[in-house]
């Protein structure tokens, strides 16, 4: 006896496809409003109390300012500040692109080759464990006291923190797979491009939110340890004068590009790795 096929697009409505997904959609828009709400509140009940708590026992600005004291100096000061936010924003891009690029790479080519990742990866891990900052001196002994030693600690610091974890996200492929793919006739150079890199790309994501950390980190102690411009030399600076509502306005322009560095890759990991979730 012949088997009927079912006529699946039988039942399908015209307006919302396989499934009205408006409910859905309007439930997640709810939730994002009251997050955005609740983040609005914490802090506006953390900036009140802090501030109201500083009045109250009268502490000396030197020791500890006022969220008002620290808006007012990050307002004033701006201007002024503007141009090391772009120098350290510069050092930061920079070396972080050049990191990224070859820690990306690496992590390419050494998962294809076991034997040269068996050779490579102590060293990597050695430049893991060692200080960045630490080289920055060495550095400008042998460049001179201008960006491109910052440059270099920030690649230093980044490469390694994105080679880590896309290594992680290349082994994780599977195997059957690829054994699929290499039955269809699929080379190498198309068994990375159409399963190896959409399967690690979660990973890899996770490696580039990480490296700019680093690299944001290491960019600020450089431009304290040895600059004569950037963010972290004027957080030296205000800190040897007291003025820390001056000091705290510029850790919160820290703050600032490291959510940004956050936002930007979480909206691709959503966008290009949401399949994952």
């Amino acid at each position: 006896m012949e088997e009927e096929v079912p006529d699946f697009e039988e039942h399908i409505p015209e307006k919302h496809g396989a499934f009205d997904i408006s409910a859905t959609v309007s439930s997640v828009k709810i939730h994002g409003w009251k997050q955005v709400i609740g983040i609005i509140a914490v802090a506006m009940v953390v900036l009140g109390g802090w501030e109201i708590l500083i009045r109250l026992f009268k502490v000396p600005e030197f020791v500890f300012p006022k969220p008002s004291a620290i808006f007012t100096a990050l307002v004033t000061s701006f201007p002024n500040n503007y141009s090391h936010f772009l120098i350290t924003l510069s050092e930061l891009v920079a070396g972080y692109v050049v990191g990224a690029s070859i820690g990306l790479f690496l992590a390419a080519v050494l998962t294809q080759i076991p034997y040269l990742e068996k050779i490579i990866t102590p060293y990597i891990l050695l430049l893991i464990c060692t200080p960045t900052l630490a080289l920055v001196p060495l550095l400008m002994l042998k460049l001179g006291f201008n960006i491109w030693p910052r440059i270099i600690a920030v690649s230093l610091a980044s490469g390694p923190m994105v080679m880590i974890n896309s290594v992680t996200g290349f082994r994780r492929t599977d195997l059957a797979k690829i054994a699929l793919a290499k039955s269809y006739g699929a080379n190498t150079f198309q068994i990375f491009k159409m399963i190896r890199f959409p399967l690690a790309l979660p990973m890899i994501i996770v490696g580039l939110l990480v490296g700019g950390i680093f690299g944001l980190i290491t960019a600020v102690g450089s431009d304290m340890v040895g600059g004569k411009i950037g963010l972290g030399n004027k957080i030296s600076y205000y800190s040897s004068l007291a003025r820390m509502a001056h000091f705290f306005a510029i850790i919160i322009m820290v703050s600032a590009i490291g959510i940004s560095i956050w936002i930007i890759f979480s909206r691709i990991g959503k966008k290009y790795a949401s399949w994952q979730e």
